[in-house]
């Protein structure tokens, strides 16, 4: 690959040059000789083959070509900057990357406020979001595969702070029959009906949560495919209320009235993965989930 003829150093005196209105105004910022400043500028129009200052009376002036290679050379030289500054964060302790598993019933809006939050903070740390479902997260914990995990179940292994309780509510379409039968629905009358349900994303020890009674059962994979489905009119579910709030309220979904068991509440945890100790980064996002639930 071929390298630049031009050197940062060398931008940035000519920046100096125009910034500071002429060569020796330069050349007492940068502490250096003003033959020095001059022969840099030279030897630049040298290697670029191109003009890029003028003399006009007794100050020297930007051509066209220069104007525009300045004004990239501004945006080379902010970005060098921001290059040794990530180098200066990296070596305090702020990770490149930090990978965060979270369980697809936390809300998405309380999510994305937090990582909104997080993004001028990150010192340019990388984050990678895999949102997974039911033991996906406990997979993703045991595996290492996460510096930071929201999870409905703990590994053994690992502590873990509280952070939200998830309602899930027992819904049909409007229109499903079980809604027609005017009176409190038994278990015998979900027997008969199609299920939908939330296939678990981990692969070392699936679980099936909640009741699986229907003879008659569709397994999708995420919430937002059971939501769907159900609003078509495909069978019934257990859906996070927050996520479904807008549906009930148009009327589209309806509770449905079981005589026991039509709302329960999950827990999710806030879990740090052991692979290392957290660094600030991922304390810091953590911090913030704890926040955006609170608030």
């Amino acid at each position: 690959m071929k390298g630049p003829r031009v050197s940062l150093e060398q931008w940035r005196v000519l920046q100096a040059v125009i910034d500071c209105g002429g060569f020796a105004q330069a050349a007492e910022q940068l502490h250096r000789s003003q033959s020095s400043v001059s022969y840099t500028v030279a030897k630049m129009q040298q290697q670029l083959g191109v003009t890029l200052l003028q003399i006009e009376g007794r100050k020297a002036m930007l051509t066209e070509a220069g104007k525009a290679l300045l004004r990239q050379s501004r945006h080379l030289l902010q970005e060098a900057l921001r290059l040794e500054q990530f180098a200066d964060d990296l070596e305090q302790g702020w990770e490149a990357e930090i990978q965060l598993v979270v369980d697809a019933a936390f809300p998405t809006s309380l999510l994305m406020q937090a990582l909104r939050e997080f993004e001028p903070l990150s010192h340019g740390t990388r984050v990678q979001l895999n949102e997974v479902v039911l033991s996906g997260a406990e997979d993703a914990l045991l595996q290492g595969e996460a510096d930071l995990a929201i999870a409905a179940q703990i590994p053994s292994s690992f502590l873990a702070d509280p952070l939200i309780e998830i309602e899930f509510l027992a819904v049909a379409h409007r229109d499903h029959p079980l809604h027609k039968l005017g009176r409190e629905i038994t278990v015998s009358d979900l027997e008969r009906e199609l299920q939908v349900v939330i296939r678990d994303s981990g692969l070392r020890q699936q679980r099936d949560v909640g009741w699986l009674g229907a003879a008659h059962r569709w397994s999708v994979s995420s919430i937002e495919t059971a939501t769907t489905a159900i609003s078509e009119g495909l069978g019934f579910a257990w859906l996070p209320k927050h996520r479904i709030r807008d549906l009930l309220k148009h009327g589209v979904l309806k509770p449905i009235p079981l005589r026991d068991g039509g709302a329960y509440k999950s827990a999710l945890y806030l879990i740090y993965g052991q692979s290392r100790e957290p660094g600030p980064g991922t304390r810091q996002l953590a911090a913030l989930l704890r926040k955006v639930v609170a608030d």
